[in-house]
């Protein structure tokens, strides 16, 4: 990966210089780790991709190095965590995927409420998994191209898997109704205090893995 790729960690961007006070008091006032176990903040994660299912998916082009994303649908959830996707192994996705196996997946429904998911994602392109994961409507995607090879059948080359293995997620849902919120935003509106609105989850990478040991 070129130098261009990494991140800058050398400091903190600031438009002002406030001391020991919190700039920023929304995570801190909307923050839910504490009430809820590893389990419940796994699965809570993935009942909520699994109602939304179509996510962003981003992956880093070779040569630009510019980031972009492409709706997915899940096909399917392994180690009760990792998301698995169908993909055609000639679109850009997959030489991207190849160059740099980092993504991040996102997921929004209309009330407001999201998911982060940053992963590392592989290319499988095993007949026995493609045909485990294989619906007949992704003939409509990758075509039929008459050759009596590339069909869009299970075992079409092109249709292969991509397994995105989860590092760290972040998401947040609603909190109480919308009165309680509309209370919230109007109290804050009023007196300066950060809404409390939402349940901020963050699962971290050692999370995930004391998560994949158990389960």
């Amino acid at each position: 990966m070129t130098s261009m790729h990494a991140p800058n960690t050398s400091h903190h961007f600031s438009t002002g210089e406030v001391g020991h006070i919190n700039a920023d008091p929304y995570k801190a006032a909307n923050a839910d780790n504490a009430n809820c176990s590893l389990k419940e903040k796994v699965e809570d994660l993935i009942k909520f991709v699994k109602s939304v299912k179509f996510g962003m998916m981003t992956t880093r082009q070779d040569l630009s190095g510019l980031l972009v994303s492409r709706c997915m649908a899940v096909a399917d959830v392994e180690g009760g965590v990792d998301l698995v996707f169908h993909t055609n192994t000639e679109t850009g996705k997959t030489d991207e995927i190849a160059g740099d196996s980092h993504v991040n997946l996102a997921f929004i429904k209309e009330n407001g409420e999201w998911a982060s998911i940053s992963g590392l994602a592989t290319i499988e392109c095993d007949r026995e998994k493609v045909r485990a994961h294989y619906t007949p409507s992704l003939k409509a995607w990758v075509g039929d191209l008459g050759d009596g090879i590339h069909d869009g059948g299970p075992e079409d080359p092109r249709i292969a898997i991509i397994k995105v293995k989860a590092i760290t997620a972040t998401y947040a849902f609603q909190k109480g109704n919308a009165i309680s919120r509309g209370l919230e935003i109007a109290k804050g509106a009023v007196t300066g205090a950060t809404a409390g609105t939402n349940m901020l989850r963050e699962i971290t990478e050692e999370e995930l893995k004391q998560y994949r040991a158990v389960n």
